[in-house]
């Protein structure tokens, strides 16, 4: 099965103070033990570092750690997936169209990854969001 990771899954994954580590743990250890074949979008990887290193939690992710569990937890098991600028183009005007607005567009962006790997699942803690932004994957928009 091929699977997209939001970065909110992973998050939660790495974290086992986060109250949805238990959902988000399992897919993650499906991934490292090679059962699923992983995706993550590049603009992920980003937010990974930026929530990792603000989360409000002592004591607070370093951004040496931060590198580290991404290396660990993300780099070593998903194929890294860049949006070419026509892609970019093509979801910001749909989602003109459709009047969305915000950090939603971010979420499009990533089910525009996730429909251009052809994943069989986009695993998210925010699957309404994402079946708002982009609503030709809902059915493959799943929580864990």
């Amino acid at each position: 099965m091929k699977v997209l990771f939001d970065t909110s899954v992973l998050v939660a994954a790495m974290i086992e103070a986060h109250p949805a580590h238990q959902q988000a743990l399992p897919w993650l250890q499906r991934a490292k033990r090679e059962e699923l074949k992983t995706f993550v979008a590049s603009h992920t990887l980003a937010e990974v570092y930026s929530v990792l290193t603000s989360l409000p939690i002592q004591p607070r992710i370093s951004p040496t750690i931060a590198w580290r569990l991404i290396r660990e937890n993300v780099l070593s098991i998903a194929e890294i997936l860049a949006l070419s600028p026509e892609d970019y183009r093509t979801v910001l005007e749909q989602i003109s169209e459709r009047g969305i607005v915000g950090g939603a567009t971010y979420d499009a962006l990533i089910a525009h990854t996730a429909a251009k790997a052809q994943a069989d699942k986009l695993v998210t803690l925010n699957p309404q969001d994402f079946q708002r932004v982009y609503p030709l994957l809902s059915e493959r928009i799943v929580a864990p």
